[in-house]
């Protein structure tokens, strides 16, 4: 995963000996960047000791923030002793950064409540957090109200919250590319573009017969040659399978990328069938499935919000997520469910060596030569967060839910990419999607994300979260 660059504010507060904050913005300082994180902070020319107290320092740091935005991906305020609410505040607010803030204060010693040494920033960061409430600023807590920099537990509040920038960051100013009409056998997959719009999410259409005339003009451009090497060694492709079958799956790759980055489209959701398969002659897994292991996440059937709900989770680990069918029973095992599609997912979500070849059940309807480029193997055994964002229309706002279970060893026969999941409490959680209207598509990660998901979805983005435990 990405590491983030955050901004730096450590509040003092005079009636405290402010060498304890000075001492703890240095080993915050060395904390971060002896994790691997850049910092934007106040240097000690930047006010008088490179803290924040006053409103000169306010506006100081928030000018230096400000100056640094395209970079900031989160702020991270400190409270070594009391600290100042009001000047802390005033920074957050002048710098206009929209990005989230973890409130964070270091243990007082029982031993040390002298006047040299106390510190009294359990009661200070109460105070600082009143205040970010009162201006409307939200914020993410630390899992101990107080916390050494060099306590475990602040290691993984910082990954956590590292986490929360990234999806932040990725969902609040998402582009996703329409590729085609949604199949219309399939109304579940229907969203509002005007609440995404609302997140700051915007849905970018795209015919995709003007994808397919792009793909068709393409010549064996660089682009296409080393996509097309790159397809020879994805995964096992028959001997018996011809040339121009894979040539067909590179420049329909290369014509999805290219306008996916002219159109700065950070996911897509294309119509997978049957259009390609009729007027185009190949499938849209193969390049689905490459686009997504490349960073790109790609919904099938035109799920724009399976494509959001992807990118979510992408961008919570750092890794490629899949998107499936909650599919069928596992014979009288009701905390086990099949999942499954045709074959989109990326390579490295498999885990295992898999098949490149022809779609199967619209290849038998279509014509096996029409449909080559299904992704086929059972996906591996291992640990999984899953969630779905929807947009419920008829409230106005999004709602998403949000879990974790693992794929299980149990095989099976079946054509496409199937996998076998144990999820507790399965049968509670069918009677949640269905009550709610959530869509038969479930995004799945290989990462244990919810913490984050949860905390951005619903401190950061104000949806409604139900989470499946």
């Amino acid at each position: 995963m990405k590491k983030a660059v955050f901004g730096i504010i450590v509040t003092t507060r005079g009636f405290f000996n402010p060498e304890l904050a000075r001492r703890g913005r240095l080993r915050l300082l060395k904390k971060l960047h002896d994790k691997g994180y850049e910092t934007v902070s106040l240097e000690p020319n930047g006010s008088e000791t490179g803290l924040v107290e006053t409103y000169a320092d306010s506006i100081r740091c928030a000018e230096l923030f400000r100056r640094e935005k395209d970079r900031i991906d989160g702020i991270i305020v400190s409270i070594p002793n009391f600290g100042d609410e009001t000047s802390t505040v005033e920074a957050v607010r002048l710098a206009e950064l929209d990005v989230p803030v973890l409130v964070h204060a270091f243990d007082d010693r029982t031993d040390l409540l002298d006047l040299e040494n106390r510190r009294d920033s359990f009661c200070g960061k109460i105070s600082i957090c009143a205040n970010l409430k009162q201006y409307g600023i939200h914020f993410t807590n630390t899992t101990l109200h107080t916390c050494d920099v060099e306590h475990p537990q602040f290691d993984e509040d910082l990954t956590h919250f590292n986490a929360v920038c990234q999806i932040y960051k990725g969902l609040k100013n998402m582009r996703v590319a329409q590729i085609g009409v949604r199949p219309a056998a399939f109304q579940t997959v229907r969203a509002s573009e005007k609440l995404l719009q609302k997140s700051g999410i915007t849905v970018v259409p795209v015919d995709t017969m003007q994808i397919i005339h792009d793909a068709e003009a393409l010549e064996m451009t660089p682009e296409v040659r080393q996509m097309l090497a790159e397809i020879r060694t994805y995964g096992s492709i028959s001997a018996s399978v011809p040339e121009e079958r894979l040539v067909k799956s590179a420049k329909l790759t290369v014509a999805i990328e290219q306008f996916m980055q002219a159109n700065r489209c950070t996911c897509g959701a294309i119509q997978c069938w049957d259009a390609l398969e009729k007027f185009y002659g190949c499938a849209a897994c193969l390049p689905m499935s490459i686009l997504t292991e490349h960073g790109i996440p790609m919904a099938c059937e035109t799920d724009i919000m399976g494509a959001v709900s992807m990118a979510a989770l992408t961008y919570a680990s750092g890794s490629p997520s899949a998107l499936m069918d909650w599919n069928n029973n596992f014979n009288d095992e009701r905390d086990k469910c099949i999942l499954i599609h045709c074959g989109n997912f990326a390579k490295s979500f498999y885990g295992c060596e898999f098949e490149i070849s022809n779609l199967d059940i619209l290849g038998k309807s279509l014509g096996f030569d029409r449909c080559f480029g299904a992704c086929k193997a059972q996906v591996a055994p291992g640990h999984f967060t899953f969630g779905r964002i929807s947009t419920n229309d008829l409230n106005g706002g999004l709602i998403c839910y949000l879990g974790e279970g693992e794929f299980t060893e149990d095989k099976l026969c079946t054509p496409g990419s199937p996998a076998v999941a144990r999820i507790g409490r399965l049968q509670q959680l069918m009677d949640t999607i269905c009550k709610n209207g959530f869509e038969h598509h479930v995004a799945l990660n290989r990462d244990a994300s919810l913490p984050a998901l949860r905390e951005v979805f619903e401190t950061y983005m104000g949806w409604t979260v139900i989470v499946h435990a």
